[in-house]
């Protein structure tokens, strides 16, 4: 264990010597989460501008008047509404001073309730962004609702109930339409916000990187014969690779660590927990780890080893979703979940949602396992180096 101890700390100093490491495991990566925060930063939260809405409704009817009444019982979304004629409303549409407008029909409650075809009509205006879609998805929801509501009234008068009792179910679902609200909510507790999943796919990503400095340093130093030369001493060959592997492991967990500090603070987001956050990162430096003896095994040069670690490391990385969320379903779903990255940014969702140690136990387990599989694959492939 002393031998192990002295040659990763040996190993260690020599890395931090070598300026390219630093350089490449935080300061590029550092560099990289400024310039995504000057380019993502502020567009990963947008708000919700004010918005005006030409609208055109018969006077006296109570249901048109719940349908334009809707839009401005939106919580979050300040409407203006500007009642005039269907002309008009086309012209403000076109000329960009409404983003929505709205035609409701002569007749249109009378209509509805006689369970007559009527048609509602809305006119995007230029300029039209996410607060018109909002206003869109309102008013179908509204008119979805009221026709619920003409069909339960024509089924309680089919089932023989009175009139009254038919036309009042009728205006009771009609008030109950206009009672539609927009609030704000949070993401699932196994979700991370754009930001978030941005800061923890990068920083899954560049581990893959990272921790090929110690494993793979066992190639190069195969091609160079340096391995040899250690071999010639009394250390057992067992103490060099852990040695090199506790090397990769170390490197990993401090440069994960302040990737994910620094992401937090460039962007703002939180992944909760201070203690899940790490054992997160001690199992899927674990996981990059183990793949990187598999790597030193099957390569026969220090070139192959870095194209292999590369490969991996994009497809792993852009599968688990380090750029953009990856949705699949069927084997390939379930192949997407065991990636060690997936792992790690779901358990960060899990952990930025509030969960603690016992509520990341799966993405723990993904990890861990992945790190298992690869760790037995490394002991039975053949050794393709020369010298060890």
């Amino acid at each position: 264990m002393r031998d192990i101890l002295t040659m990763t700390a040996s190993d260690l100093r020599q890395r931090v010597r070598d300026k390219s490491v630093l350089i490449f495991a935080i300061v590029v990566p550092l560099g990289l989460m400024f310039v995504f925060n000057l380019a993502f930063g502020g567009a990963q939260d947008p708000e919700l501008e004010p918005v005006t809405v030409a609208a055109s409704a018969a006077d006296g009817d109570p249901i048109a008047a719940a349908v334009v009444g809707a839009l401005t019982q939106i919580d979050g979304l300040d409407v203006t509404v500007e009642r005039t004629d269907p002309e008009q409303v086309r012209a403000l549409t076109r000329s960009g001073d409404a983003g929505l407008g709205l035609l409701v029909p002569a007749g249109f409650g009378g209509a509805l309730q006689r369970g007559e075809a009527t048609t509602v009509e809305l006119i995007e205006g230029d300029g039209a962004g996410l607060e018109t879609d909002v206003l869109v998805a309102v008013v179908q929801g509204v008119v979805d609702q009221l026709t619920a509501g003409t069909i339960v009234a024509h089924a309680a008068g089919a089932a023989g109930l009175p009139p009254e009792r038919a036309a009042a179910i009728a205006q009771a679902v009609a008030r109950e339409s206009g009672a539609i609200t927009l609030t704000e909510g949070e993401a699932s507790s196994e979700q991370l916000t754009a930001s978030g999943a941005l800061v923890a796919g990068q920083a899954g990503l560049f581990l893959l990187f990272t921790v090929g400095f110690g494993v793979l340093g066992l190639v190069a130093e195969r091609q160079q014969g340096t391995l040899t030369r250690l071999l010639s001493m009394p250390v057992r060959r067992g103490s060099i690779v852990t040695a090199k592997g506790l090397t990769s492991f170390v490197l990993g967990v401090v440069a994960t660590a302040v990737l994910l500090a620094a992401g937090s603070a460039f962007f703002g987001v939180g992944f909760g927990s201070p203690a899940a956050v790490a054992v997160l990162i001690v199992c899927v430096v674990a996981a990059a780890t183990s793949l990187m003896f598999v790597i030193a095994r099957v390569a026969r040069t220090a070139e192959q080893a870095n194209i292999l670690q590369s490969i991996l490391a994009m497809v792993l990385g852009v599968g688990g979703g380090a750029f953009f969320p990856i949705a699949a379903t069927g084997l390939a779903g379930q192949l997407l979940d065991l990636n060690p990255v997936a792992a790690f940014i779901r358990g960060l969702g899990i952990t930025a949602g509030g969960g603690g140690l016992a509520a990341i136990g799966v993405p723990v387990a993904i990890m861990l396992g992945f790190a298992v599989v690869c760790w037995a694959i490394a002991r039975v492939v053949p050794n393709r180096g020369v010298a060890a």
